[in-house]
């Protein structure tokens, strides 16, 4: 076995990420990125590094899982969702489920759960859960926390930052409990191949299955599918796309947005 296939075995082991579901190119990226950090010359003196110091397993762990976001992240995609969506879904019945997969650090759950509750506003006869996931138990904590820095909010206007967060003196901003009530956070393998829940109506996932291969892609286009209910929502991310063999589970939307429904 060589240095790089008996390093992926330990990542598998002690960071529990199936590195066989992600493209070699990105894996080994994020692996080299440590190893410049821990002076490590080759695959073989990180391998020693990361069994000797337990403490860069977690370092590891969040440069593989890295998804750098933001609230409200393609402002035109959440618009679409506040004015069509949400109302869309809204008019269907008093009980609006939406699952967040891949949700990072908490700043795109907090983002729809800001636009539902200005839609439960209007509709108070209206309730709406999001379901939060992600595989990285820290970024969770994170995320839980719901303390963000400036440059985060930078899509976010004044009007909504007064309502919804805050203010710390470190220059920090905490999303409220009335946004953070509507947001259930959990650990999720989304390569298990098990959805978080059924019968949803929406389902975004936004800036993750670029790092998958593309058989994972298509499993997880599956998943979701299985998981929506009839006519629901799936958000994909603005580079991301459907191929040819799964394309039939979902029909367009919104092209542009990358907004899709499942097809009956």
């Amino acid at each position: 076995m060589d240095a790089f296939a008996s390093l992926q075995r330990s990542i598998e082991k002690l960071v529990q990420i199936k590195c066989a579901n992600y493209k070699e190119d990105y894996i080994k990226r994020r692996i080299l990125s440590r190893m410049r950090l821990t002076n490590a010359a080759d695959y073989e003196a990180y391998h020693r590094y990361l069994l000797a110091n337990p403490q860069e397993v977690n370092l590891l762990r969040n440069a593989l899982t890295i998804n750098v976001t933001k609230f409200f992240r393609d402002p035109e995609v959440f618009e679409v969702v506040r004015r069509e969506v949400l109302p869309d879904l809204a008019g269907r019945g008093r009980s609006i489920r939406i699952w967040c997969a891949g949700c990072s650090s908490g700043e795109e759950p907090y983002s729809i759960a800001i636009l539902a509750h200005e839609l439960t506003a209007l509709r108070p006869d209206v309730s709406v859960m999001i379901y939060a996931t992600d595989i990285d138990a820290v970024v969770l904590q994170k995320a839980m926390a719901g303390i963000y820095d400036a440059k985060a909010l930078e899509n976010v206007d004044e009007r909504r930052i007064r309502k919804h967060f805050v203010s710390h003196d470190d220059g920090t901003f905490e999303v409220r409990s009335h946004i953070k009530d509507l947001v259930k956070f959990r650990q999720h393998d989304l390569m298990s191949g098990i959805p978080i829940t059924r019968y949803l109506d929406a389902v975004t996932c936004r800036n993750v299955t670029i790092y998958f291969t593309e058989n994972q892609k298509n499993e997880l286009a599956r998943l979701f599918h299985s998981a929506l209910g009839a006519d629901g929502y799936y958000i994909m991310g603005k580079t991301e796309y459907l191929a040819r063999e799964v394309e039939h589970l979902f029909s367009p939307y919104n092209i542009a947005q990358k907004i899709l429904r499942k097809a009956a």
